[in-house]
């Protein structure tokens, strides 16, 4: 079970001889905990913590994130452990939620109550070293959330994340809206209160493949027109950290995956054909020249219905190969059924999983993995 979680957490398959010490040395190299160790306080730019994700580092003591997905990790000794996290409250009434991971169990997703919380992650466990993960579940229109500092005995160097890296570009399908009824049920509450970024069909395919996710997503976006009165379309806010308000470009030599999804089309609609094929391979290009040696892969939409799936399938067949004359690292992958059954027609946590599959196993294919 332990190799399974630390194999599971860091992307690693391999549980062979080298890989099986270090583990064993890892989760239990541990020591009687001491009457005068006491937990301690450890800034967000300790060196031992590991962020993934568009990031503003501007201020190392407090990393910003905006886009749903972005993740911390530690490796915290002892039975007890408190992290900070600072929520933007945006318009004085959103709040962000957060999914919290240790030592790979079942994620646990809790809304933050004020700016400023101190959240005990951890209590009463075995005086070893454990894994945590951090992952802001909700997107950029939620606002940001500000990584402030964890509270344990001690930290530890966390293995090299996993070598692996996939980028999902698209939607509020991709950001896991709509999809977690746990909480709140559909219809109740604020409408953000059923996201879940971390279960979303992103970070559950990241994970079934042993890799690092990074999810450019944003509700209601679209390639070329965008719903819900947004102003902006993909193209113009991808570059960007603060998608929200289209702001602080974003190095993109920070992350270059290996493959790349892009989701776009369920807030197009039908399109005039000519323009909007033309638009979405000027926008591959784009990712192209951002990402040279990225596999790119262009996804229908899980919430489309028979007519647009229809109208998507012709525009992904001519897109994909005007791209193949020149890049013959672009596919499309269709999905095999609509998935509508969480809030507001997007999928509910069972039929992300179910997309993850999918995806899973064609990256599989196409990669070799």
């Amino acid at each position: 079970m332990a190799i399974e979680i630390f194999c599971s957490l860091f992307g690693r398959k391999e549980t062979g001889g080298g890989m099986l010490l270090v583990l064993i040395f890892f989760l239990f190299a541990g020591r009687p905990v001491k009457a005068e160790e006491k937990v301690k306080f450890f800034s967000a730019s300790d060196v031992h913590l590991q962020y993934v994700g568009r990031i503003d580092f501007s201020n190392p003591e407090l990393p910003r994130a905006w886009a749903p997905g972005v993740y911390m990790m530690a490796a915290f000794w002892g039975r007890d452990c408190e992290i900070v996290v600072n929520d933007q409250v945006l318009y004085d009434k959103f709040h962000n939620y957060i999914s919290i991971v240790v030592d790979g169990g079942p994620p646990r997703r809790i809304k933050l109550a004020k700016k400023n919380n101190r959240i005990r992650v951890a209590e009463k466990l075995n005086a070893v070293f454990h894994t945590l993960l951090v992952c802001k579940s909700t997107e950029s229109n939620i606002g940001y959330i500000e990584f402030a500092g964890i509270y344990c005995v001690e930290l530890k160097p966390l293995p090299l994340p996993a070598g692996r890296k996939i980028e999902f570009i698209g939607n509020s399908i991709t950001c896991g809206t709509g999809s977690d009824v746990s909480a709140v049920p559909c219809g109740n509450g604020e409408w953000f209160d059923q996201h879940n970024a971390y279960m979303s069909y992103g970070p559950v395919t990241a994970r079934n493949l042993g890799a690092q996710w990074q999810l450019t997503s944003y509700s209601g976006i679209g390639l070329i027109q965008s719903c819900c009165n947004l102003k902006v379309v993909m193209p113009q806010i991808f570059d960007k950290i603060n998608m929200l308000d289209n702001q602080i470009p974003w190095d993109f030599s920070r992350y270059q995956p290996d493959v790349i999804t892009v989701c776009l089309g369920q807030n197009d609609g039908i399109q005039d054909s000519a323009v909007f094929c033309r638009s979405y391979l000027e926008f591959i290009r784009r990712v192209r020249g951002c990402y040279p040696e990225g596999t790119i892969i262009c996804l229908s939409s899980p919430m489309a219905d028979d007519v647009l799936l229809a109208a998507q399938k012709r525009y992904l067949n001519a897109i994909v190969a005007e791209a193949n004359r020149n890049d013959p690292d672009v596919y499309s992958c269709v999905f095999s059924r609509r998935y509508n059954n969480g809030c507001g027609d997007h999928p509910d946590l069972s039929e992300h999983r179910q997309i993850a599959g999918e995806l899973s196993r064609f990256i599989k294919a196409v990669k070799h993995w």
